[in-house]
């Protein structure tokens, strides 16, 4: 970071936030609190309690809309705090940019460390966990050349390019992973212990908290211990992770991890987090010759940023928790235990979702019997939306085959699952 950069930081933390920032001046219009002596597994259920938070988001009714693992619409109180700050910054300019905006950034930046469970001096904002995490492992310095890394199939594609990248960077060898299917919470731990046994010069493990593919939890923070204990690092994909299951960044047992918040904290797209644990800055490089080695914020350069979507970020908190997260989490599984356990009762219909909970999200797949090619998968979602008006995603990669994802929100409601339950019914009479 250049001399005048720093000094303008320093400059604008001592100076006094806009008195029209969404910061101070936003409020959610309608209380959200749970109703009192409910569990999260009873509110779940709660129809009234769930149209109350759906109201909050204006939402296209052109399609039913089972895409929102692409990132989450923002909730009014959020999207009319955004639409003033664009205002705010675009009125202030410069003046504002330089003078006002560093500090409502690190405003910003500390309310994201407490929503996280971590220090502030171990996280930076950044455009979404996709810069996180390419920054992780590019900048990963602990490997020699001939060290191995390891991947899975069900890591998220950018990701896989990256850490595929490390032969021409660091020269090590690349090595995957097809976790098994149908998954188990043992059988998924006993498939990296055998990684870690097959290679003994493995020093680095990408892990996704929950894949972008079928939705699988992975367990982490079980990996990365056993991983520890061979002195092998993991960076952490959290992206579809944090904020849809009740955990916090230490739960993940990771020194390293990309985090999105425009998923499903509900900010504006275009934010998120990297994390790297107190003490271990110095084994990510500085991005692209930054100095202040011991900086977080010197392990990745976005560049100028999007002001309101940062400004907007506390109050996207505050709404979620409000909510809460083990609220939201049990929602989302009510959700999507609905049309999964419907749709493995169907003939011609193969569900791509793990049996035990503790491995499963608001996401899971599904495709047709034997339909396992990219083209007939695309096809499946196309079919969907054309001739039941049901909007989902095909997806590729999985080492069993392409499939289809579904992908509720807390806007979604138990009537649009019935919608796709019976799509499903009438595609799986014909398959």
């Amino acid at each position: 970071m250049d001399s005048r950069r720093r000094a303008w930081l320093r400059a604008g933390a001592l100076l006094p936030l806009a008195p029209v920032s969404a910061l101070a001046a936003a409020q959610l219009p309608v209380a959200l609190a749970p109703p009192p002596g409910l569990t999260p597994a009873s509110l779940a259920a709660d129809q009234r309690y769930w149209s109350k938070v759906a109201a909050l988001y204006d939402i296209t009714d052109a399609v039913v809309p089972l895409e929102n693992g692409y990132w989450g619409s923002m909730a009014r109180p959020v999207l009319e705090a955004y639409q003033r700050d664009i205002a705010k910054v675009n009125h202030g300019n410069a003046w504002y940019g330089r003078k006002d905006f560093p500090a409502e950034a690190e405003v910003a930046r500390s309310r994201a460390a407490a929503a996280l469970g971590v220090e502030l001096d171990e996280i930076v904002l950044t455009r979404g966990a996709t810069e996180a995490l390419q920054a992780l492992i590019s900048g990963y310095n602990r490997l020699s050349k001939g060290d191995v890394v390891l991947y899975a199939d069900i890591d998220y594609d950018a990701m896989i390019s990256a850490m595929r990248w490390l032969k021409q960077r660091r020269g090590v060898e690349v090595v995957s992973i097809n976790l098994p299917e149908p998954a188990t919470h043992a059988g998924v731990i006993e498939c990296y212990a055998k990684a870690l046994d097959s290679h003994p010069k493995l020093k680095l493990i990408l892990l996704t908290h929950v894949n972008h593919r079928n939705g699988m939890v992975l367990p982490v923070a079980e990996i990365s211990r056993m991983a520890r204990e061979r002195g092998v690092d993991v960076i952490v994909d959290t992206a579809h992770g944090f904020g849809q299951l009740d955990m916090r960044i230490p739960d993940l047992q990771a020194d390293f991890v990309g985090i999105n918040l425009h998923k499903w904290i509900g900010a504006p797209v275009g934010v998120g987090a990297l994390y790297i644990k107190r003490g271990r800055v110095r084994d990510i490089d500085p991005y692209m010759g930054e100095r202040d080695g011991d900086d977080v914020r010197t392990r990745v350069h976005t560049g100028t940023v999007n002001f309101a979507a940062y400004l907007a970020l506390p109050l996207a908190f505050d709404l979620h928790e409000q909510i809460g997260v083990a609220n939201k989490q049990a929602r989302l599984h009510r959700l999507r235990n609905l049309w999964v356990e419907a749709a493995r009762e169907l003939d011609g219909i193969e569900v791509l979702a793990s049996a035990d909970p503790r491995l499963t999200s608001a996401i899971a797949s599904f495709r047709l019997k034997g339909r396992l090619t990219l083209a007939d998968n695309m096809a499946l979602s196309k079919r969907l939306v054309v001739d039941h008006g049901v909007f989902t995603i095909h997806r590729d990669g999985l080492a069993s085959g392409a499939c289809v994802r579904v992908t509720p929100s807390v806007f979604t409601s138990e009537m649009q699952i019935e919608r796709l339950v019976a799509a499903l019914r009438t595609i799986g009479s014909r398959a």
